[in-house]
């Protein structure tokens, strides 16, 4: 102890301050590295979480005691990677998260015997709002939802039935595809009795209206929508087989089809007078037969007894015959319907680049397709688009220079070893974290660790060192004294002068304990000194 209290000493305050600074930072930085190596790796257990979820769900993890960490106002909550399977389906069995609405779950907890039929209709009108709220947020791109419906009931004595509504207001990422804004409707309204999907209207979170709820035209308001939706798909089919022709990214499509939305009724008789059958057939024939007196007509003739066949009795005779025929004649009607939406006309323009080649120097040299090619890509496209001449379509494709250089290839995905390895962000940050701590951990070890515990070994030697080079130096330059004197050296001395000058306070401490020990054993170091002047005289 007393030696290591004398070393501490000789090395002065401000080394042992340095060195119980460096000792601090050392071991403060270790204890960083050790904690960050130690410390779990976090993902994420759920996302888009209400303020009653995120509550809930914080409460079960500390009576749990897992760690965990909350981001975007709690919105998100991160877990340690190895428990957040076991967690999702325990929370899942505590019926966790809700979703911020509620659901049928408001039935089981309820007491049947004393709620009145008006709450039990509104915790039914609740429940069916939330279950529908959780559905919508199962689409993509939706964050939250919130769902209104309107139940009338049909008044009494009243022959009209009111129709149901609802309103629906979502918060998305990006935007909504007109195919999600319909198949939101129709979710709705075939999960409530008597609701039509042209009475939803759905609102985003910036007041757009998605979807008007009081449009007295569906089929027309759809219209718009079904046309984009054609012109898009065909739009890419063009595009799709173009670009395998000309080069990804050398090729521009547009394409324009024009709808007409009238719904057409037509019905037309036709009678095909080849096409008789008889239906019935009536005969009829009259005969009559007349006679007649030429005589006077007097009241003696008109007496009886005194008529006299005077004058000669004329006949007249006739005969009619009638005959009727009734005939069917074949007939035939047809009823056609012509639905809205059909197709009048397509335009199609196609712009195509031409073909860059190298030339000796190595530069691109962009040249024109020639215009066999570009007949070829049309005759592709009348066949992707169903081109109809009698109804008017174009196709029109043009070779021009484009203003951007051509795009540069993809980067190959690596196959093999490499690409076995799917490694996730991050597991990627996780290793350069670990990296970055051992490279700094390497270069405190040998730019710090190294050079101090030289220094220190280097101390520690000198002494040693000092203390047998001593003893020879006494016998170089000195005279005999007195007995019980000590013996003063002269070169020897100056020369521990000067390297205690230049090592500092520890070799003069040596220099000073040599001296003592000569001070308090003259005797014996005098027998030293002669026996060593002997030692050397025999030497030479």
């Amino acid at each position: 102890m007393q030696s290591l209290v004398a070393f501490l000493k000789g090395l002065g305050a401000s080394r042992l301050m340095a060195m119980v600074a460096v000792t601090a930072a050392l071991i403060g930085f270790f204890a960083f590295v050790i904690m960050r190596v130690t410390t779990p790796q976090m993902t994420t257990l759920f996302t888009d979480l209400s303020a009653e979820d995120s509550s809930s769900i914080i409460k079960d993890l500390e009576r749990q005691a897992i760690p965990f960490e909350m981001r975007n106002e709690g919105a998100v909550i991160m877990v340690p990677k190895d428990k957040v399977t076991r967690l999702r389906m325990k929370l899942a069995e505590g019926g966790l998260p809700k979703g911020g609405g509620v659901g049928y779950e408001i039935f089981d907890k309820s007491d049947a015997l004393g709620t009145t039929s008006f709450v039990q209709n509104i915790n039914h009108l609740r429940a069916l709002e939330g279950e529908l709220s959780r559905t919508i947020r199962a689409i993509d791109r939706i964050q939250a939802a919130r769902v209104h419906l309107v139940l009338p009931e049909r008044p009494l004595f009243s022959r009209e039935i009111p129709e149901p509504s609802a309103s629906i207001v979502v918060r998305v990422r990006g935007s909504l595809e007109p195919q999600q804004i319909r198949a939101i409707r129709h979710v709705v309204a075939s999960a409530v009795n008597g609701l039509k999907p042209q009475r939803v209207s759905i609102v985003d979170e910036g007041g757009r209206l998605l979807a008007d709820g009081a449009s007295s035209n569906p089929e027309g308001a759809s219209g718009d929508e079904r046309r984009t939706a054609f012109e898009k798909r065909m739009r890419n089919e063009v595009e799709a087989i173009v670009s395998s022709v000309v080069g990804q990214g050398r090729a521009r499509v547009q394409l324009t089809a024009d709808f007409d939305y009238n719904k057409v009724t037509q019905t037309s008789d036709k009678f095909d007078p080849e096409g008789r059958v008889l239906r019935s057939s009536q005969s009829r024939e009259e005969s009559s037969a007349t006679a007649g007196d030429t005589g006077q007509v007097t009241v003696n003739n008109e007496l009886p007894g005194n008529q006299t066949n005077a004058g000669v009795a004329a006949r007249d005779q006739s005969k009619k015959s009638e005959e009727t025929n009734n005939y069917e004649i074949s007939r035939v009607t047809k009823t056609e319907v012509t639905e809205a939406g059909r197709v009048n006309k397509i335009s199609v323009a196609v712009l195509v680049d031409g073909a860059y080649t190298k030339n000796e120097k190595g530069e691109m040299v962009y040249s024109d397709r020639s215009k066999e090619m570009l007949d070829r890509i049309a005759t592709l496209v009348r066949s992707a688009i169903g081109f109809d001449q009698k109804r008017g379509d174009q196709v029109e494709v043009v070779n021009l220079r484009f203003a951007e250089a051509p795009s540069v290839p993809p980067v190959a995905e690596p196959t093999g070893l490499l690409g076995m390895f799917q490694f996730t962000k991050d597991d990627v940050m996780y290793v350069i974290e670990l990296g970055v701590m051992m490279l700094l951990g390497l270069v405190v070890l040998f730019m710090v660790i190294r050079p101090l515990v030289k220094r220190i070994l280097a101390a520690e030697a000198v002494p040693a060192l000092a203390g047998g080079a001593a003893l020879p130096a006494l016998a170089d330059g000195t005279a005999e004294g007195a007995p019980g004197q000590a013996l003063i050296p002269a070169g020897g001395a100056a020369a521990l002068i000067d390297v205690a000058q230049v090592q500092g306070q520890v070799h003069a401490q040596a220099v000073h304990r040599v001296g003592e020990l000569a001070e308090r054993n003259p005797n014996e170091t005098a027998s030293i000194v002669r026996q060593w002047l002997s030692e050397g005289a025999e030497a030479s």
